[in-house]
């Protein structure tokens, strides 16, 4: 029953947001009682948390060269775009709504961004790049900027834009590049 909580609780936290969706809609979509939800998770708060938690996920290992790893971090998010469910980032979008800076939700969307700058950081120090630290702030920057682009334009053509900058970005600091793949055109 939790998972089942928690995957509705997801998709409806994802689509119409975490202050649009009370835990009656969260408990009647399921066909349960308030009081059932309340005994896995006593509060909207921690319902909130948990929701965040379940999202907060290590990228997983690939064998990949790093360099093909990080642009393809840019070819994901094209794909995500496209798919046509694209709501923003859950974490930033949790944040945003909430406004409550002590909020946990708050410390899960730092977790999760620094999680991803350390993931860039990683295959960077593999690279052997000069100054992994700020390159990695800067390809978690322009993900972030393709993200917010991607939302506001409706466009996932902006991870495109970003993966060319990663490539720019890549180059001054010495990467040796693979060449860029011809792109699919996304399924809309």
């Amino acid at each position: 029953m939790r998972e089942r909580i928690l995957a509705t609780a997801d998709r409806l936290f994802y689509e119409q947001g975490i202050r649009a969706v009370g835990v009656d809609t969260v408990a009647a979509e399921i066909g349960i009682s308030k009081r059932t939800l309340y005994n896995y998770f006593p509060s909207k708060d921690e319902l909130i948390v948990a929701y965040l938690s379940r999202r907060l996920k290590p990228a997983p290992a690939s064998d990949l060269p790093p360099a093909v790893q990080i642009l393809g971090n840019f070819d994901r998010l094209e794909r995500t775009f496209a798919e046509g469910v694209f709501r923003g980032c859950p974490f930033v979008n949790a944040v945003a709504e909430l406004k409550e800076p002590a909020h946990a939700a708050n410390k899960l969307a730092f977790a999760f961004k620094e999680q991803r700058r350390l993931w860039f950081r990683g295959l960077l120090v593999r690279l052997k790049v000069k100054d992994p630290d700020t390159l990695a702030l800067q390809l978690q920057m322009l993900a972030d900027g393709a993200i917010a682009a991607a939302l506001v334009r409706g466009d996932p053509k902006v991870a495109v834009t970003a993966e060319k900058a990663a490539r720019v970005l890549l180059a001054a600091a010495g990467v040796e590049l693979p060449d860029a793949k011809p792109r699919r055109r996304p399924v809309r």
